[in-house]
């Protein structure tokens, strides 16, 4: 198991109720599904708006079970911005 940081922006911030947190686990997937066992509720709900980035790169469309996770590597979850 690979173990890195997820970092939250916005309504997922406000959702999980922290910044980041760390995470154990292989793929996306995994460390999306860990999240949403540790902050139930509003956070599943804005996490299906989200876009990720892996270490600076976009997921874009692919599977997020077939993303993997690195290292010390950083999953940041960005939900749809307002703004102009």
């Amino acid at each position: 198991m690979a173990k890195g940081t997820v970092r939250y922006w916005a309504a997922a911030k406000a959702a999980a109720g922290v910044a980041e947190e760390p995470y154990e686990a292989e793929t996306l997937a995994q460390a999306l599904d860990a999240a949403r066992a540790r902050h139930s509720g509003e956070l599943a709900r804005v996490l299906l708006q989200c876009s990720f980035l892996i270490d600076g790169d976009p997921v874009g469309t692919r599977g997020h079970e077939t993303v993997r996770l690195a290292e010390g590597g950083t999953v940041e979850v960005l939900p749809p911005f307002a703004g102009g």
